[in-house]
């Protein structure tokens, strides 16, 4: 669906540092004269954010893990279509925080046979998978340390607690063997400049 502009998505687990990395490398990109659009998942697009604010507050049993995916699937594909793929039709450079590997963690690995449910959306669906994963991988101890302390709204899933982190933690690791040609693992607990210097390197790579 994709034939212009390049799609980089970022992932990990909650408090790894996503959001300090994709500053960096958008105002890396930027530096080189490239055209570039940051945005996040769930959200993105307007109706995008209204689903998110349905997913990342109340009690953690709002939903259940197959509604959850269909909502962030809606989600999706409405960033998609509105923001996502018109920008790589225009040659731009998206960084996007998180994608459908966050889906595949934190709702496929919750139940039997939800990681098929959402493959099968993923393939028939979105059809869109991003040029270049980096998955930024940290101690969930800390990370849940960090993302708690943060005490903001948007805390449902930091609220079943560190196991769940661990769980995703592992997933994401398979994930990246999976998926070896797309998804780079990088150290989240360097000091965030060497990593920030680790994966623009990286990236001004794959752009060339």
């Amino acid at each position: 669906m994709k034939e212009n502009g390049y799609f980089i998505s970022f992932e990990g687990i909650d408090g790894s540092g996503k959001s300090t990395q994709i500053q960096e490398l958008s105002k890396f990109l930027k530096e080189l004269d490239f055209n570039v659009i940051v945005t996040r998942e769930p959200g993105g697009s307007a109706g995008g954010e209204e689903i998110r604010n349905l997913l990342l507050q109340g009690d953690v049993d709002r939903w259940s893990a197959e509604t959850e995916v269909l909502l962030f699937m809606a989600a999706r594909r409405d960033h998609l279509e509105r923001i996502i793929l018109p920008a790589l039709d225009d040659g731009k450079i998206v960084i996007c925080d998180r994608f459908t590997d966050s889906t595949r963690m934190y709702q496929g690995l919750r139940g039997p046979k939800l990681r098929n449910l959402v493959d099968l959306i993923n393939d028939n669906v979105i059809r869109c998978d991003p040029d270049l994963t980096i998955l930024i991988d940290i101690d969930p101890e800390i990370s849940h340390q960090r993302a708690k302390s943060r005490k903001i709204a948007e805390e449902r899933f930091e609220d079943f607690g560190v196991d769940l982190q661990r769980q995703m933690r592992a997933g994401f690791i398979s994930l990246s063997k999976e998926f070896s040609n797309r998804i780079k693992v990088f150290n989240g607990q360097k000091s965030a400049n060497k990593l920030a210097q680790e994966i623009c390197s990286l990236v001004k790579t794959k752009l060339k």
